[in-house]
């Protein structure tokens, strides 16, 4: 089954990004993969503190991939798998890639002005080449209509 692969956090960027795939994996019959990378806190003296500091980062992620696949589930009647992995962004992605071969797409939202994300800079600068399956980036700035109309 063709999968899309998407990269959610707690950006609005995200959930276009979501939605769009979601679409997509309707119309073609295929599945959607919810991934949430946890960031690696700074590194803080007390080992007691740092384990509250990334437990909480995980709670915090399991809420947002829990809330995007209810979401999911409801508008579009799709039931994701769902990744929450800590550690190297790209590198975790490229891992999943490369352990599905029925990944189709990588779908990323771009946020609609300022800098690009880090996954976004990371995969349409120098590694793109080496990305075996499409990256779809899908911009901010989209309503839900026109994600409804291009997807």
């Amino acid at each position: 089954m063709r999968t899309y692969l998407v990269v959610i956090d707690e950006s609005p960027e995200a959930q276009i990004a979501l939605r769009f795939a979601a679409r997509r994996a309707v119309k073609t019959g295929g599945g959607v993969e919810i991934l949430s990378l946890i960031p690696k806190p700074d590194f803080v003296q007390w080992g007691g503190v740092m384990a509250t500091i990334e437990e909480e980062a995980r709670q915090r992620a399991e809420a947002l991939v829990t809330g995007a696949a209810g979401t999911l589930i409801q508008e579009s009647g799709l039931k994701p798998s769902i990744t929450i992995r800590d550690g190297d962004g790209p590198k975790i992605i490229r891992e999943m890639i490369d352990a599905n071969p029925e990944i189709a797409a990588l779908v990323l939202g771009v946020a609609e002005g300022g800098k690009p994300g880090a996954l976004v800079a990371h995969f349409t600068g120098a590694d793109m080449a080496a990305l075996p399956v499409p990256l779809m980036l899908i911009p901010g700035s989209l309503d839900r209509e026109a994600i409804d109309r291009l997807s």
